[in-house]
């Protein structure tokens, strides 16, 4: 018998052939074989719990430090993610028949409209350039 603190020592005899009927090797291999403290497991577990009950508090801190570059990457990627969908359904509706030449007609009546209505008179083009300012205003705030 060994004591608790050390390890035991167990000697596993493997019989290996080698073709030859008469003859046989054999292979002698000793294993350690530890056994774990129930206070190191504990231990273990322990650690581990009070770990996942701060995870939270890590996470919410790190938001915290972070929160600007972590909205500016979310952003980022829910925009690539939306124009990805954005264009996958353009690229659908192209492929229903008479789809695709109804909307270059939708398309060419506005550009017709638009132009007629603010681009012809320079009344209207005032008008148009008075509108965007407003525009970048409420956008941008206004100038000092």
């Amino acid at each position: 018998m060994t004591s608790s603190n050390e390890p035991e020592t167990t000697a596993i005899v493997t019989e290996i052939p080698t073709g030859d009927d008469t003859e046989s090797a054999i292979d002698t291999t000793k294993v350690t074989v530890t056994q774990e403290d129930p206070n190191q497991a504990q231990q273990i577990k322990e650690q581990l719990i009070s770990i996942l009950s701060e995870f939270p508090a890590y996470i919410g801190a790190f938001y915290e430090q972070y929160k600007s570059p972590l909205t500016v990457v979310g952003l980022i990627l829910v925009s690539i993610i939306s124009l990805k969908v954005l264009l996958g359904i353009v690229n659908e509706l192209n492929d229903i028949p008479l789809l695709a030449p109804t909307f270059e007609i939708i398309g060419i009546g506005y550009t017709v409209w638009f132009v007629y209505r603010y681009l012809l008179r320079s009344s209207n083009r005032q008008q148009l350039g008075q509108e965007i300012q407003a525009i970048k205003e409420q956008i941008f705030g206004k100038k000092s």
